[in-house]
């Protein structure tokens, strides 16, 4: 393996512990040290991410609940995230798979999802 690889994905390897720690470590509610959302800061209004910081922090303390009160529509993405990413880890996909490949990441389901992220932006704010 090239040593440039192997240095990129120890670099990849170190940031990601090291956001997992802090966000592990430090509730976003507490702590000056997360970014607020400008959105929020302006207007008043939650945009489809806020509450992500407080989502990922709850997960990685394994306090599902609160994770989904802060944001319900990052928590129920990860099954479908982690779904993508298996469909691009198969190197020689059969028709099958190709099949609902197109089916969940296809024009369609960008559609039906940008509806879901628009739809739960306008909900929060109502509600």
């Amino acid at each position: 393996m090239d040593s440039k690889k192997v240095y990129k994905w120890l670099g990849v390897f170190f940031l990601f512990t090291t956001l997992v720690v802090v966000f592990k470590t430090f509730n976003p509610l507490e702590n000056n040290l997360f970014p607020k959302c400008p959105l929020m800061v302006t207007t008043g209004l939650q945009c489809p991410g806020c509450g992500s910081q407080r989502a990922i922090h709850y997960l990685l303390n394994f306090d599902l609940l609160n994770a989904l009160k802060e944001n319900a529509i990052l928590v129920l993405s990860i099954p479908y995230v982690i779904t993508g990413f298996t469909f691009d880890l198969i190197k020689d996909p059969n028709a099958n798979t190709l099949k609902w490949r197109k089916r969940l990441f296809g024009q369609k389901a960008i559609i039906i999802i940008l509806v879901i992220i628009i739809s739960f932006w306008i909900f929060r704010n109502i509600v």
